[in-house]
């Protein structure tokens, strides 16, 4: 497979520095990073080149992609400094709640943009993204996007942008929910009484092992649980308090509902 192209990232932070990674995996042309924390200066390499600031780009360089991976919350103040590269770069944004639209008035209305959310699993290669393509994207923009969220884990694209909120709070948010998952089972491990560092390695291994489990295995989740559960067990006694109408169930529920409505809020 050849190298992917010249990039412009904008943003590498957590999210931005592990797609970086990934794109290094599969061959980078000379590309380069915006990010003024000097903590982005030890990502330059021969195959990047690292600036604080937009106007500090090199003269003369041309990406195929600009990728956004900043703060939604930043978008108004950084976006418009690079909407000289409308109509020569396609661009793909990772900021939760961003809208097509929003992005587009940013950035000119020429501008191709998908927009993606990923989720950090993306740091090890195992993440998951959902992106939208908006008007003007080319098939090869398309392909050079879906290459370059590929390189963090699974890519799927949906033809309704508005989706994008529910899969924030169900991917881009999910895997907090799984990190307090684990935190609580460590929590409650050590109040029964089980040495602090042997509850840590309890909670861990339980929920990565499930998680593996889950990946290989082609059953639904549920045929999963009732597996484990055998009849009048214990296993049975937690799931009837866990799974009583005013516990997981609704505080899920509750859960997906308000982040879905917080990225539908960044839009504005």
């Amino acid at each position: 497979m050849t190298a992917l192209p010249p990039l412009l990232l904008v943003g590498a932070g957590r999210m931005g520095a592990a797609m970086l990674a990934g794109w290094r995996e599969l061959g980078l042309a000379p590309s380069v990073a915006v990010d003024p924390a000097p903590a982005a200066a030890a990502l330059a390499g021969p195959d990047l080149t690292v600036v604080a600031d937009p106007t500090a780009i090199p003269s003369g360089f041309a990406p195929e992609a600009v990728v956004f991976a900043v703060k939604p919350q930043s978008a108004a103040a950084t976006l418009p400094a690079y909407a000289r590269f409308a109509g020569q770069a396609g661009f793909l944004s990772i900021m939760a709640g961003r809208t097509l639209g929003g992005i587009r008035a940013l950035l000119g209305e020429t501008a191709a943009v998908i927009r993606a959310m990923p989720n950090t699993p993306a740091a090890i290669r195992q993440g998951i993204t959902v992106a939208y393509p908006g008007p003007g994207v080319t098939a090869a923009q398309r392909a050079l996007a879906e290459r370059l969220l590929g390189a963090i884990g699974e890519v799927a694209f949906v033809s309704d942008e508005a989706l994008l909120d529910p899969v924030t709070a169900v991917s881009g948010s999910g895997p907090a929910y799984v990190f307090l998952l684990a935190e609580l089972l460590e929590r409650e491990a050590a109040a029964q009484g089980i040495p602090p560092d042997l509850a840590r390695r309890l909670a861990r291994r339980t929920v990565a092992g499930s998680g593996a489990l889950l990946a290989a295995s082609a059953e639904d989740a549920a045929a999963l649980r009732v597996a484990v559960t055998s009849p009048a067990g214990t296993t049975e006694a937690a799931l009837k308090v866990l799974m009583a109408p005013n516990a997981w169930p609704e505080a899920m529920a509750r859960a997906i509902e308000a982040a879905t409505a917080r990225s539908r809020e960044l839009a504005g």
